[in-house]
């Protein structure tokens, strides 16, 4: 059986080169001679009797025979990466790389000053953040996208294997801007109750990819704009585009500003939702340990 000519070498010299645009740039990321990755590329395409680029104009451009062959190297290439992980976390006990879900909501200055702690005492640590709505860190702990979600909203999933710690009650608020119609009957209930249908509800969009989707706040209008996240939310309710719920600890200066009025709604259609720390039970990794433990200390918990 011949060798195979395709190596990770080869696969890792394609993929800086797709992404670089020239093989100039691509030697210079990996630290080699511009000849050196020509010759890797010239080999590979006379063992595989085929051409993996073309020029043009000044860029490096791939092939349909190219595509193929990096879109499913780039999977061997992950594949390896993490292989690599699991074979160094099982010999030390420390995940190199923690895959962290943060909510919406959550304050991100404090937050981020305590992951700049842990990194500072774990430098060989990578961290990974996304961003989550509602059900969508939940989704992310249980499928595996997440080791770790921060401020999630219950209730928590029950019989999934996760150890919860909560972090408090959101207080959020029903707001309008000054300038939206509605803000002139903010302070009285009772025409509220009777105008509030009028209005258009922002609505993050909740980023679970396999559970329920859930909702939260203002979201029986029949007029809705969806936004991804808590800053959009922010940004089109301050610009007169509609109603929502938003963190206290986040506008507290605007609506002592006046640029956005607290509406009066009696009853509170949703309470404060309790949000939680929440990790599997079945992760025993060490950088885990220290994440988790570095953050209830520092994250108030009720």
């Amino acid at each position: 059986m011949s060798r195979n000519p395709i190596t990770l070498e080869a696969l890792d010299v394609l993929d800086a080169i797709e992404r670089r645009g020239s093989f100039a740039k691509a030697a210079e990321e990996l630290n080699k001679a511009t000849s050196a990755l020509s010759y890797t590329v010239q080999k590979l395409e006379e063992q595989l009797e085929v051409t993996l680029f073309q020029r043009q104009g000044r860029r490096s451009v791939l092939t349909p025979a190219g595509e193929l062959l990096l879109t499913e190297g780039r999977d061997i290439l992950n594949a390896t990466a993490i292989l690599a992980d699991r074979t160094k976390e099982l010999a030390t006990g420390w995940e190199p790389r923690l895959a962290i879900a943060i909510e919406s909501i959550m304050d991100y200055p404090k937050l981020f000053a305590q992951l700049n702690e842990f990194l500072l005492r774990h430098p060989g640590i990578e961290l990974d953040i996304t961003e989550c709505v509602l059900g969508g860190g939940w989704d992310a702990l249980e499928h595996g996208r997440a080791d770790l979600i921060i401020g999630s909203p219950g209730p928590a999933p029950t019989q999934k294997g996760f150890r919860t710690v909560p972090l408090g009650l959101n207080d959020m608020i029903p707001v309008v801007a000054n300038t939206h119609p509605l803000a002139a009957s903010a302070s009285d209930p009772e025409t509220l109750k009777q105008v509030i249908h009028t209005a258009r509800r922002v609505i993050t969009h909740d980023t679970t990819a396999t559970n329920v989707a859930r909702t939260a706040g203002l979201a029986d209008g029949k007029q809705r704009l969806y936004v991804q996240n808590m800053d959009q939310k922010q940004a089109a309710i301050c610009s007169g585009i509609g109603i929502g719920h938003l963190p206290l600890s986040r506008i507290a200066p605007l609506l002592k500003a006046g640029k956005l009025v607290e509406l009066r709604l009696y009853p509170e259609p949703h309470p404060a939702n309790e949000s939680f720390l929440a990790w599997k039970v079945s992760h025993k990794g060490k950088a885990l340990k220290a994440l988790t433990d570095l953050l209830q200390q520092a994250l108030p918990q009720p």
